[in-house]
């Protein structure tokens, strides 16, 4: 069996070699015009990020699986893998420990300042102090706050777990479209007024695109937070960044942007605003829960390979 992984260098950690004869061949990157050589003749397909269109998966007759690592399989198109009979699985519950704890991480950083401290002790504030201490920018705890969380998934379920260690009110927010409110969930509009933090943990798709607008923001509270570890599309990134300079809202922690990597940059990394946080799509990678994502990469390939495939997304 032929695999090919099209960009190793996505998952750096060390992967074992799966348990069924093959030949294994990977690559650092595959740019677009890369892909037909680097795909050539494979029966497996690993791919984090690069995409996989209908042109060419159409293009390789010996192509039998795709195998994701990642859960997101937004670049692969999967009506075209059902088309020629192409398996495609992805990588589930891997980081359910990690990117809580990133969540976490941004809700506390923001919440008691640190940036602004940062800054402040850099320049020199606290050794010219009158008191013992620095005051500056209002310090609040996470206790008695309350979560707004959208997606109750693994990672929303984490999150929400974690937050309730710190004694904070756990609102889990409807659909945004949804007409009828399921029991222990709080509608979209009305869950938005109550946070003082908002946690977005839900896909990318045409109905979630700029879930969070200028709309939105507008009914948050002037001192909320918002974080995001889900997907960059989730949130208007030109109203954020016009309600952040306006001081309509608190702050934000931000793990993903719109482009990435951002290679024609992005006006959050320009703005240098101590009350926004931005870290480079990270809240997955710790070594701990690459090193699951591998196993279970293999794992798949394995499962599927012996007849009883796994994840399977098509």
């Amino acid at each position: 069996m032929h695999i090919v992984f099209l960009d190793r260098a996505s998952l750096p950690v060390t992967l074992r070699s799966p348990a069924l004869p093959h030949q294994w061949r990977d690559y650092p990157a595959t740019s677009p015009a890369q892909l037909g050589v680097h795909a050539r003749d494979a029966e497996v397909l690993i791919s984090n990020k690069v995409v996989l269109d209908a042109a060419t998966i159409a293009a390789l007759p010996r192509l039998k699986l795709i195998a994701v690592a990642a859960t997101g399989v937004n670049h692969i198109d999967l009506l075209a893998a059902r088309q020629h009979g192409v398996a495609v699985c992805n990588i589930r519950g891997y980081a359910d420990h990690s990117v809580p704890e990133h969540a976490l991480m941004l809700m506390l950083a923001l919440m008691r300042q640190l940036a602004a401290y940062r800054q402040q002790l850099a320049a020199g504030a606290w050794q010219q102090s009158p008191h013992f201490c620095l005051f500056g920018p209002a310090i609040r705890d996470l206790h008695g706050r309350t979560l707004a969380i959208v997606g109750n998934g693994a990672l929303g379920q984490g999150t929400a777990r974690l937050a309730q260690a710190f004694g904070m009110k756990i609102v889990q927010l409807e659909r945004k479209q949804a007409t009828i409110c399921r029991p222990g969930y709080t509608p979209f509009v009305e869950g938005l007024a109550q946070a003082d933090i908002i946690s977005l943990h839900c896909p990318l798709d045409a109905s979630s695109r700029h879930l969070i607008g200028a709309a939105e923001l507008a009914l948050l509270r002037r001192d909320a937070i918002l974080i995001n570890t889900a997907r960059g599309g989730l949130v208007d990134e030109a109203a954020l960044l016009d309600a952040l300079h306006a001081g309509r809202l608190g702050g934000a922690g931000i793990d993903v942007l719109h482009e990435e990597p951002p290679r024609q940059g992005n006006a959050l990394l320009d703005a240098k605003l101590p009350n926004l946080i931005v870290t480079p799509h990270i809240a997955w990678a710790s070594h701990e829960a690459m090193s699951a994502l591998g196993e279970q990469l293999i794992g798949n390939i394995e499962a599927w390979a012996g007849g009883q495939p796994r994840n399977l997304v098509c």
